[in-house]
């Protein structure tokens, strides 16, 4: 918004309505009804984002120009275009009425452009790349518990246990407080302890499951017991540390549908932690939208709500 007197008139006003239509605001101090569209047009002309050229004409200071576009009251606005006055009012118009005076003579919005797609790189799709990026963003923000979920799950995809663990180290009371159902933690916190639920599972594996007949042995206390869930939990850890997910929430609605609080709700938390795991990483979108949840991930997220509401 620009206050224009004879000085500046033909430059703010004409040779500027050559290229952006100019709307003239006549006003004056003391004027009751000015104080109230003032404000209006000025937010409308940042809303419109370019659209139009606001500029204000003091008529008591300026009786020159008010004689010369015939102002008799004011406030009264004046739309330029090209040089030459197009349309106009008087009054204190409300802003639904001001746009659509507006709207009657602008040039409409431009559609927002595309973004490019960034040029591919190759080495982006590999592992190692993404375990770079990781890195770097963690150094950048030590905090970012995002970051660190994605490059923890990432190290333990690549089967870099060790490596995992140590870059687990600082979040380790965070994912404990998620384990014990503290409602104050939030989502990042409950995949903290998804990571720390899987690298037990690995864990586990390690120490018992390299023993020879230790599944066979699993399956036989199984199929002489269905109702046997510590073989059952300890083959699902097995289908986990495995990262057969699939696999592993299967056994654990098996023991869901026949012990739904079974060992403190630990089949449930798993269960949870397991989608936390396999759930994709959601993307950054605009105008609200939510992207569809994966198939997998809504299928099972059914058939736990099913059997545990049952």
């Amino acid at each position: 918004m620009i206050h224009v007197t004879t000085a500046n008139f033909d430059e703010e006003v004409i040779q500027a309505s050559t290229h952006t239509p100019v709307l003239v605001d006549f006003w004056a101090p003391w004027c009751g009804p000015c104080k109230v569209i003032g404000p209006l047009l000025e937010k409308l002309e940042t809303d419109y984002a370019g659209r139009f050229k606001l500029v204000k004409i003091d008529s008591d200071q300026e009786q020159q120009l008010s004689a010369a576009f015939g102002i008799r009251s004011i406030p009264t606005c004046i739309l330029l275009i090209n040089g030459q006055p197009v349309d106009g009012f008087a009054g204190a118009l409300p802003e639904g009425q001001l746009k659509a005076f507006l709207d009657k003579h602008l040039p409409p919005a431009a559609e927002p452009e595309a973004e490019e797609a960034p040029l591919a790189d190759p080495a982006a799709s590999s592992p190692e790349a993404a375990l770079a990026a990781l890195e770097q963003a963690l150094a950048t923000d030590p905090a970012n518990d995002e970051a660190r979920f994605e490059y923890v799950k990432l190290l333990l995809q690549m089967g870099l246990d060790d490596e995992a663990k140590v870059a687990f180290a600082p979040v380790i009371a965070k994912a404990a407080a998620a384990a014990t159902g503290d409602s104050s933690v939030g989502s990042t916190a409950r995949k903290l302890s998804a990571l720390q639920r899987w690298m037990n599972a690995i864990d586990y594996v390690a120490a018992y499951a390299q023993s020879t007949g230790f599944l066979a042995d699993l399956d036989a206390k199984i199929a002489s017991n269905k109702r046997d869930f510590e073989a059952r939990f300890a083959r699902a850890q097995l289908l986990m540390a495995n990262s057969e997910w699939t696999q592993a929430m299967d056994e654990l609605l098996d023991i869901l549908m026949r012990d739904k609080a079974w060992a403190e709700d630990k089949a449930r938390k798993t269960y949870i932690a397991i989608l936390d795991l396999i759930e994709p990483a959601k993307p950054k979108v605009a105008d609200g939208h939510v992207p569809p949840e994966d198939p997998v991930v809504a299928s099972y997220r059914r058939r736990l709500s099913s059997v545990v509401l049952s």
